[in-house]
């Protein structure tokens, strides 16, 4: 369901017969790891929940591009330091958003589908072509 920035990708269920699947969400929490040190941060279900949603709801069968998932608190302020669009209290840094992307669906569709779960913050980024999912508050912001 997911490819990242380093070319690693993941394409697996992660839930079955309501439950989760304690190895596959290991898998995808290695996988959201900070690629700049390597730390890692379990990855929140919900948001999870939230991504696989959305993609089923376009109807696609192409992977999420991963540009952005566990962020570490040197990480976030890096960024922060770069982007005022960089939250100080990133949810990035406690495993429980994503920014994606995907080829075949606009920042506008993309949006729509995690909007329309009512179950998190949704941020579009047209002109970096990406859009930010999170298990938060329900919210939408961008352009």
């Amino acid at each position: 369901m997911y490819s990242g920035r380093t070319g690693e990708s993941i394409d697996t269920v992660y839930w079955v017969e309501g439950e989760y699947i304690p190895e596959v969400l290991q898998e995808i929490t290695m996988f959201m790891r900070d690629w700049r040190n390597e730390k890692i941060m379990p990855i929140d279900n919900r948001a999870i929940d939230i991504w696989a949603a959305a993609h089923s709801l376009m109807e696609i069968d192409e992977p999420y591009m991963m540009l952005s998932g566990y962020r570490s608190p040197e990480t976030n302020a890096m960024l922060r330091s770069r982007s005022r669009a960089v939250a100080r209290n990133s949810l990035h840094m406690k495993g429980q958003a994503a920014d994606l992307r995907l080829q075949t669906r606009s920042v506008g569709q993309m949006a729509k589908a995690a909007a329309a779960c009512h179950a998190g913050g949704v941020g579009k980024y047209t002109g970096s072509n990406f859009v930010h999912m999170d298990c938060g508050p329900i919210r939408i912001w961008g352009g």
